[in-house]
């Protein structure tokens, strides 16, 4: 009973940080018991249900927050009241914006186009006009712990100038339901350029749950997922990464509205962004995706 009044303190509180407008929409928030509830019986998933986790690529979807809203979320915002101006400015426009999308218009999208947000680039971007993807701290399933993407910046000698892939395709996913769309992107690619060793792949699953993100809950989840590599012809091979945390902003940058939906970011040697497609491949933007590759690997 004193944890429910407290709750519902709390909830008060933080409507009176974000304003008078979100104040309809804070009201969602009295189920805020329950959600701790579900996060409980998730966490007991975890260590009791072993055939929940099968795949790599789906786990993350099934223990995820539909937003990073969730308990540790809403005492951040608390305590920012004791914080400068700025940052509670910078925290009511995020939880305005993060309440402004949720699962249902997700899907709703989703049944609407299929996950195809957009067309891919037909062409490759100039570099000139290209843009930056935003550097990314991520662990492979052996728990090691590395930043993408790889870039020329930063490599002063010649041997490490050797390693820099000259294209690596990034396929991020949020959801379970996004990896039948990564695999019709993935798996021509690396057919194409399985003997280049100039040319990266990589999966990147996003697990922004907090509870999962804890240190002792991550390295369990990691070892869950450690599995032997499939038999692979070629050099290059389909590397598999986690991005465990809270990255609004990170999403915010890339413009990555839908979570159900998967996208996928060609980059150069320099880490730029020069073709970008989403959903599932089709005939025209695999070739697209191909030759702007090819057009890379060309580039001195």
């Amino acid at each position: 009973m004193q944890d429910s009044k407290k709750l519902k303190t709390l909830t008060h509180r933080i409507i009176a940080i974000v304003g008078d407008g979100a104040t309809e929409k804070m009201l969602r928030l009295k189920h805020l018991t329950s959600y701790r509830s579900a996060v409980t019986h998730s966490s007991r998933l975890l260590f009791t249900h072993e055939d929940k986790l099968i795949l790599p690529a789906s786990i993350p979807s099934r223990f995820t927050s539909n937003r990073f809203l969730d308990f540790y979320q809403l005492l951040r915002i608390l305590f920012l009241k004791l914080g400068n101006k700025d940052a509670i400015q910078k925290e009511r426009a995020r939880l305005k914006d993060e309440m402004n999308r949720g699962y249902f218009a997700d899907m709703a999208e989703l049944k609407e186009h299929g996950g195809k947000i957009a067309t891919a680039n037909k062409v490759i971007i100039p570099a000139m006009a290209a843009v930056k993807f935003p550097q990314l701290e991520v662990n492979s399933s052996n728990g090691k712990c590395f930043k993408l993407p790889i870039t020329t910046y930063g490599s002063d000698t010649e041997s490490m100038k050797a390693d820099i892939p000259k294209a690596t395709l990034m396929c991020v996913s949020f959801r379970a339901a996004s990896q039948a769309m990564t695999d019709s992107w993935s798996a021509p690619f690396v057919e194409a350029f399985k003997d280049s060793n100039k040319v990266r792949l990589y999966e990147i699953s996003f697990i922004e749950s907090w509870l999962l993100s804890l240190t002792p809950i991550k390295k369990l989840l990691l070892l869950m997922l450690k599995k032997s590599k499939p038999e692979e012809n070629g050099v290059l091979h389909k590397q598999i990464a986690y991005a465990f945390g809270d990255h609004y902003y990170f999403r915010k940058e890339l413009k990555i509205l839908n979570l159900l939906t998967g996208y996928m970011f060609l980059l150069d040697k320099f880490g730029r962004i020069r073709w970008q497609g989403f959903g599932l491949a089709t005939p025209d933007e695999l070739s697209s995706l191909l030759s702007c590759t090819s057009l890379l690997l060309e580039e001195e």
